[in-house]
Order: C-alpha cells, then sequence, then structure tokens
C-alpha cells in the first residue's frame, strides 16, 4: 500500500477553504443582484404607472391617448424579462456577472483540491462523507456552470450557491476527516463507478430541489397577480428575472429524469453488483440499502405521475421536494446514526 503524500493533502485542504470562501462570496453577490434587481424592477414599474397615470389625467381633460410629441402609444405593461426557454431579456447585470465568474474561479480552485486530496491518497477522493459532500458540491456548482452554457439561469445562482456553501459547511464543520486509506471493503474498482454515479444524480437532484422551491414561489406570485393584487404583495420582484411555475417544473422535471438515470444505475445496480462482489448477495435490506430504495421509489413515483397521472404544479414539486428530503435523511442521519455495512462517514468512534 503505498504511503501518503501529507504536503499534498494539506494543498488539498487549503484550496478546499479557498474554494469555500469563493463560493461564499460568488453566493453573496448573486444574493446582492437579487436583491438590486428587485428594487430595479419596483422603481422601475412605479415610473411606469406613476407616467400612465398623468397619461390618464391628460385623457381625462381632453388630451390624445398618445404622446403628443412622439405619436407614440402608452407605455406597456413591463413584461416577464424570461421567456419559457429561459433566454434572459433583460438589462444588464453586474453583481450576477462576477458572481459567475468567481464561481468559475471557485470551481477550478475546488477542483484542484478533490483531485490533489485524490493523488495524496492513491484513490477515488469519496470514500467517507466529508469527500462525498465536497466532490457533490464541485459537481452541483460544475453542472449549474454548464447549464449556464446554454440557458440563462442566473436568477437561479442565489439557490445553487447557497446549496453548493451549504455542503461545503457541513463536510468541514460535520465530516472533518483527514487523508487516509479506506477500508477493504472500500478497495474495490467498483467505488468509482458506483460513488461518481451517486453523486451525479445526487447533483442534479440538488439543482431541481432548487428549481421547485423556486416554482412553488413563482407559482404563488403568479396566483396572487391573477387575483388582481398589486405588485408589491404578489412577491418579490426578482422573480420577474425567472421563468414561469410551469417553465421551471418543466425542466426540473427533464432533470430529475436524467438524475433518477443515473440514481438507477449507480447506488442500485452498481451497488447490487459490488455488494454481491464484497458481501456475497446483492440484496441484505442494510439501513442504507433500504433508504437507497425508498428514494428511487420517491423518485420513480414523481415520474411517473408526472408523465401519466398529470401530477403538475404544486403537487409535482412537492413531490420532487420530498424526494430531496429522503436525500437528505439517508446522508445526514442514516450515515451517522444507523450503524450498518454502509457506516463509511469517515467519522471517529
Amino acid at each position: 500500500m503505498q504511503s501518503i503524500n501529507m504536503e499534498l493533502a494539506q494543498y488539498s485542504e487549503l484550496f478546499m477553504l479557498i474554494a469555500g470562501f469563493i463560493y461564499t462570496g460568488a453566493f453573496m453577490l448573486f444574493a446582492v443582484d437579487m436583491i438590486r434587481s428587485s428594487a430595479t424592477i419596483r422603481r422601475v414599474e412605479a415610473e411606469l404607472a406613476a407616467e400612465n397615470a398623468a397619461e390618464r389625467t391628460l385623457v381625462s381633460y381632453g388630451a390624445p391617448a398618445d404622446n403628443p410629441g412622439t405619436g407614440e402609444p402608452e407605455a406597456a405593461p413591463a413584461e416577464e424579462l424570461v421567456d419559457e426557454e429561459m433566454a434572459y431579456l433583460g438589462t444588464r447585470r453586474p453583481f450576477a456577472n462576477v458572481a459567475v465568474a468567481l464561481t468559475v474561479l471557485g470551481v477550478a480552485a475546488h477542483t484542484f483540491a478533490v483531485a490533489a486530496r485524490g493523488i495524496a491518497a492513491n484513490r477515488v477522493p469519496w470514500a467517507n462523507m466529508y469527500e462525498f459532500l465536497t466532490t457533490s458540491a464541485l459537481v452541483v456548482a460544475a453542472v449549474y456552470l454548464l447549464v449556464l452554457t446554454r440557458k440563462d439561469v442566473r436568477f437561479l445562482g442565489t439557490f445553487a450557491l447557497g446549496l453548493v456553501v451549504t455542503m461545503m459547511a457541513a463536510a468541514t464543520m460535520g465530516f472533518p476527516t483527514p487523508v487516509a486509506h479506506v477500508q477493504p471493503a472500500l478497495q474495490s474498482p467498483w467505488i468509482a463507478i458506483h460513488v461518481s454515479l451517486a453523486v451525479l444524480a445526487i447533483s442534479l437532484f440538488t439543482l431541481t430541489f432548487a428549481m421547485n422551491v423556486l416554482q412553488l414561489i413563482q407559482h404563488r406570485r403568479e396566483l396572487s397577480q391573477a387575483a388582481g393584487e398589486t405588485t408589491r404583495r404578489s412577491g418579490w420582484q426578482f422573480l420577474r428575472l425567472a421563468p414561469s411555475a410551469t417553465s421551471l417544473e418543466n425542466w426540473a422535471y427533464r432533470m430529475n429524469a436524467v438524475g433518477f438515470v443515473f440514481w438507477t444505475l449507480g447506488p442500485l445496480i452498481t451497488g447490487a453488483i459490488w455488494a454481491e462482489e464484497t458481501w456475497g448477495r446483492y440484496w441484505g435490506w442494510d439501513v442504507k440499502e433500504v433508504w437507497t430504495f425508498v428514494i428511487w421509489v420517491v423518485y420513480a413515483g414523481y415520474l411517473h405521475a408526472r408523465a401519466t397521472r398529470g401530477w403538475t404544479g404544486n403537487r409535482a414539486a412537492w413531490l420532487s421536494i420530498i424526494g430531496y428530503g429522503c436525500i437528505i435523511f439517508n446522508y445526514a442521519v442514516v450515515n451517522i446514526y444507523f450503524p450498518g455495512l454502509h457506516s463509511y462517514a469517515g467519522l471517529p468512534e
């Protein structure tokens, strides 16, 4: 067994900390962009409302409805700033742009940290909860940037980076684990396939969780607008920068379908094959295996209900959120408090 490169391991921890600080800065800038966008939209709509009121006053005194100087019609109500395909239609957003740049920088530092830990230990860097969380956070951030190259999802930055920062903080404060060799059961080529597929699935489920939460908020805003409530009472103004609840639901459904395939191939199928190779049986009703199957059933039910039973809107969103809650329970509670064959959290006894 090769020795551990402690110097490289220290560099890994340093760059992991740097990445965490960069992500935090990006999260704060996304939040500032959200607040500033809300204030800007509110101010512009107030100005439009004042102009329209002034024009209506002129009309009441016999003046023409159109702009008398230019002949242009009365200003139309402000449109949504993102279309159904998530194409951004608004003005420049410098804070969001800097946040995206910081996210790219954070992903670069994070990638070095994860790779350095794997090289230092001469194995894949996801053999305990610390490594699993940090690697998952890296994939979440990387997938977010990848989607950003195709669709303008800067509106999702506060939610996505908030989850990344939470995962990094949980790994650092809840599961601090020095670089070390792994248990014999984990010294198998299957760990690279099994865990990497699980990481990809959870990363997609994390992003869809953020989209579903945003969908619920957007749906409430749309209901308020349909009821004729004022803009101030119909929700946060930054939601004008997000697509409709229906569009968010459709994109979450597509991403959940891909994540479900990864979850089926990873924790279930390759997990069963690895279990047979290690313990001599494909399925043993270990508590971790049970919760892996529970998660699969919840997401399978979500996809089935959404595709064939017409479960759309809030019902579909809540079912997807419940599935993500099961994932959190599986990794944050089962791994720690339920002893079993899968107790590889890496925490000291």
